[in-house]
């Protein structure tokens, strides 16, 4: 039997380096706790996922990265426009119409070089991390999480002891899995596949640095992404039923991409004098929560705890808020000695609701009868709150009051667990599955498979 080290120091173990487990630990470190993280990668890393939402600033405040991140060549936002599938372009939605204060501009970022940013600031705040290391095992006594077992850069197992682990695996998911808790969401199902140019247009002053999310024809159900960011490099990614993207359609992910952008004139404009400057990427994209955001001695942030459709780049901001979330229980369970799953899960209630509160404007966004243009035409009073809900504001008092009027133009879901009790079986350990991110050389076949 392999000799194992034990190790006890710490008082929370975060599993995953990404924004989630970087932030937690972080913010954990920083306020006095002893963290130790564990990466199974060696960053920087391609990572998706670069436009960051506006109220991940009082995140990145208590954190103390402002000055880094004002000080990083990110390119900034100021805004978010959209286009409708005729090519019709909308007014920019500017985050400073609903919020006066420098927190109405966020970053474009490389997210390689942002995740990197966060792990590195994590070790800073005094948090002891591990990379190309990963868990390999959640020690548990009865249904009580204690411990985990690594597999350490040199191939020896140690494992490590301490009151709370913070599963941020990501897709991987690591308890969500173990315990069967995921459930998808039924309906948001997406393919898509993404690449970078450098020299694609930009509009000029501020408009240069906004977010465009860019219809496709109608029945493809879909849409372009287009992202700049530094060094005159731009991320456009096409996303859309797998029905219509990839199935029949061959390997040829190159061909593929680019009959998709000659389709929508808004984006072939912008492209046709770029050079692109990267593989194309392929990812099938599930949206799920787990069922429950904790349990004894264990807590789940990021993508473990759930995935949102990237629509309207919410998933830094959900993972920076589940690590703040998570923080504030674990304080609370030290400060009362009780790491029970009720305790570490506090705040499951508020997080849902504001999970809920960006699932249905992402619903509507994917109704073919919604325009934001003809909405705010009928409600223009309601402009404000699409705005916070732009800026990732979800937790704020009354930004629900929107969907009652925008009932009238696209169907509103009922929460994913209203749905899971009546129409959607559980997905077990075996069949969930998780996003892969996959590049191949312009050839490739996107694939489905478990962890």
């Amino acid at each position: 039997m392999e000799q194992m080290e034990i190790n006890t120091n710490f008082d929370v173990i975060v599993m995953g380096g990404g924004p989630a487990g970087s932030t937690v630990a972080g913010i954990l470190a920083r306020e006095g706790r002893k963290v130790v993280l564990f990466e199974k990668e060696r960053f920087p890393r391609h990572h998706i996922g670069e436009s960051l939402m506006t109220d991940t600033y009082f995140t990145f405040q208590r954190m103390g990265l402002l000055e880094k991140l004002k000080q990083s060549p990110f390119v900034r936002k100021y805004s978010v426009q959209f286009a409708n599938p005729a090519g019709k372009e909308s007014r920019p939605f500017y985050f400073f119409e609903a919020n006066h204060h420098e927190s109405a501009v966020t970053w474009q970022v490389t997210r390689a070089q942002f995740d990197l940013l966060l792990l590195e600031h994590a070790a800073e705040q005094g948090t002891t991390v591990y990379q190309e290391t990963q868990v390999k095992q959640v020690l548990f006594d009865g249904d009580r999480a204690y411990g985990v077992v690594a597999r350490m850069t040199d191939g020896s197992l140690q494992e490590f002891y301490a009151p709370v682990i913070v599963d941020a695996t990501g897709q991987t998911a690591m308890l969500s899995n173990k315990f069967g808790w995921r459930v998808r969401d039924p309906k948001l199902k997406k393919a898509v596949l993404y690449t970078y140019f450098k020299g694609a247009h930009r509009e000029p002053d501020l408009n240069g640095g906004a977010t465009l999310v860019l219809r496709t024809p109608l029945g493809s159900n879909g849409w372009f992404w287009y992202i700049p960011q530094e060094n005159d490099i731009t991320s456009v990614g096409v996303v859309a039923d797998p029905e219509y993207l990839v199935q029949g359609r061959g390997q040829d992910l190159a061909k593929i991409f680019f009959e998709e952008v000659e389709k929508v004139e808004s984006v072939r404009r912008r492209v046709a004098n770029a050079e692109r400057t990267d593989k194309i990427y392929s990812i099938l994209d599930y949206s799920y929560r787990s069922k429950n955001f904790a349990g004894d001695g264990f807590i789940l942030i990021g993508d473990a705890y759930g995935f949102l459709d990237p629509i309207y780049s919410s998933g830094v901001l959900l993972a920076l808020k589940m690590a703040e979330l998570a923080a504030d229980s674990i304080h609370d369970a030290f400060k009362n000695n009780d790491f029970s799953g009720a305790r570490l899960g506090q705040f499951q209630t508020k997080l849902d609701q504001g999970i809920e509160s960006m699932r249905k404007l992402v619903y509507a966004f994917y109704d073919e009868g919604f325009s934001f243009s003809q909405f705010l035409n009928k409600h223009p009073d309601q402009r404000v709150n699409i705005i916070n809900l732009l800026m990732g504001d979800v937790f704020k008092e009354g930004v629900d009051d929107i969907y009652g009027p925008m009932a009238e133009f696209a169907e509103i879901p009922p929460p994913l667990y209203e749905q899971f009790d009546n129409e959607v079986e559980e997905s077990s350990p075996d069949e969930v599955l998780s996003v892969k991110y996959q590049y191949y050389d312009d050839r490739a076949v996107l694939q489905e498979s478990g962890d």
